[in-house]
């Protein structure tokens, strides 16, 4: 098969600058500045035509665009912190600086030696005095530099839409300040981070589907965590009494939205605390997050405003039920849920469990209200087999969800910690297992834990990925994770 002329002229071009001495893949360079330095410095300070020429900078990126004007030529330089238009004139460059120019395409590497100058247009620029290629590519730049439309090249090609797309980079910019505001904020508040297994014997802490594998030295069974929960809480056994851990869970589920397989949650747990002060402090690290990213704890999603201020809107899993099904949860029989539930859009085949059935009608018809910050609270007891019964209903738990612009975006309990009643919960869950493969499975270990006391403790799940997306106004998941998983070319 003939190769893509595009890419015949590059390697033509990369045996030419070998056959001059010259090495086009050098070992280092020594830079002395960034693009977006010297626009912070200079870009306010000269005026049209002013020149500094005494100091000189060294300059590396990606030759981005190139256009000739008669005996000069224009080239946009891009580093990482932005990009800065370039000046040459091949007659002044030394004879093998002047090669390698000529055989410079769009995408190579260069470095560039010169001093900084505003044009007669006032745009400001950097004239080349040397010249050199620190990588020579091979394959064509994206055509268009406003970034990829194509969004199966955008994610499985993600170098590609980086090099192209400033907005993209951006993006994944703002995701890793956002973990980073993160630890600072769960630092400033005592908590320890901690790293719990990815490989488990016993999965647990959510209900889905794992990813297993064989462990062969040990000859047993391995699955991927799809939650730290168990092994966090077994250290606020062990004397942690604040722990987090932001880490990769995986659950062996479809994709959409805001779902991918491999996906990054943030876990804590605290002593002494229930979901009532963990709704405080969920609302108040989201808000934080969106001051500190946005300026403002007001941010626009998809052209319509979210809201983050405190306090957010409390709302129980029954009083949504009543006020978007337009039902009586205490009024209506089983029967009765389960025909709602299918007039509702449900695939249920018979009638499930009544606590099953109104989570399920909750979905169906509350959830997509749900635009601005909400406190989901007060699950039916049959879905939350971790969770405290609640205090003042023994057919609910003290667990919260919270949701915004229609997404949930973590889920928290108050802890249950009398081992008696975990084992219970824990063998009824095991019995579904034969008709519901995402049923939480027992981990008698994790009990044995729970018998040596666990205080009274508040825990809560973060889903990174949907917060990135609030604060970015991103509507995809798969735009704000680097690699999302994909189907492989066949």
């Amino acid at each position: 098969m003939s190769e893509n002329p595009l890419r015949a002229e590059k390697r033509r071009k990369l045996h030419e600058l070998k056959a001059a001495g010259i090495n086009p893949f050098p070992y280092a360079f020594e830079r002395q500045g960034s693009c977006g330095e010297l626009r912070a410095q200079y870009e306010t300070k000269l005026q049209a035509g002013e020149k500094v020429l005494d100091s000189h900078f060294q300059l590396a990126g990606r030759l981005m665009t190139l256009r000739a004007m008669g005996k000069a030529s224009f080239f946009n330089l891009q580093d990482q912190s932005g990009n800065l238009q370039v000046y040459v004139k091949p007659e002044e460059l030394a004879e093998i600086e002047k090669k390698a120019f000529d055989l410079v395409d769009l995408g190579d590497f260069v470095g560039v030696h010169g001093y900084i100058f505003k044009t007669q247009k006032g745009e400001l620029s950097l004239y080349c005095k040397k010249f050199e290629i620190l990588t020579k590519t091979l394959e064509p730049l994206p055509e268009k530099f406003h970034g990829i439309a194509d969004v199966e090249i955008k994610y499985r090609h993600r170098h590609l839409d980086l090099i192209s797309d400033a907005d993209s980079r951006k993006v994944f910019e703002s995701r890793s300040k956002i973990i980073r505001e993160i630890r600072k904020f769960m630092e400033g508040k005592g908590f320890l981070e901690v790293e719990t297994p990815v490989l488990q014997p016993i999965y647990g802490g959510a209900a889905a589907h794992p990813f297993s594998t064989h462990h062969r030295a040990l000859d047993m069974k391995l699955y991927m965590k799809i939650s730290p929960e168990l092994y966090l809480k077994r250290l606020i056994v062990g004397g942690f009494e604040k722990v987090f851990e932001i880490g990769k869970n995986f659950r062996n589920e479809g994709i959409d939205r805001t779902h991918n397989p491999e996906f990054t949650m943030m876990e804590w747990y605290e002593a002494y605390t229930d979901y009532n002060y963990q709704m405080n402090q969920f609302e108040e690290l989201v808000a934080h997050l969106a001051k500190t990213l946005t300026g403002s704890t007001k941010v626009m999603f998809q052209g319509k405003e979210v809201d983050f201020t405190p306090p957010w809107r409390r709302l129980t899993v029954l009083d949504g039920v009543k006020q978007y099904a337009g039902i009586d949860p205490d009024q209506i029989s089983d029967q009765e849920l389960f025909q709602v539930c299918r007039k509702s859009g449900s695939d249920m085949e018979k009638p499930l469990s009544r606590g099953e059935m109104f989570m399920e009608l909750f979905e169906l018809t509350c959830e997509q209200h749900l635009w601005q910050p909400t406190f989901v609270m007060d699950h039916p007891v049959e879905i939350s087999p971790l969770t405290k019964i609640h205090r003042k209903n023994n057919k609910l738990v003290e667990r919260f969800e919270p949701f915004a612009a229609c997404m949930e975006i973590g889920n928290a309990y108050s802890e249950l910690n009398d081992p008696e009643e975990q084992y219970q919960r824990l063998k009824e869950q095991e019995s579904k297992r034969t008709v519901d493969e995402e049923a939480h499975p027992m981990d008698e270990d994790f009990v044995l834990a729970i018998d040596a006391g666990m205080p009274p403790t508040g825990g809560v799940g973060l889903g990174i990925e949907r917060i990135v997306m609030l604060l970015t106004d991103r509507p995809s998941i798969r735009d704000i994770i680097l690699f999302p998983t994909m189907k492989i070319h066949k």
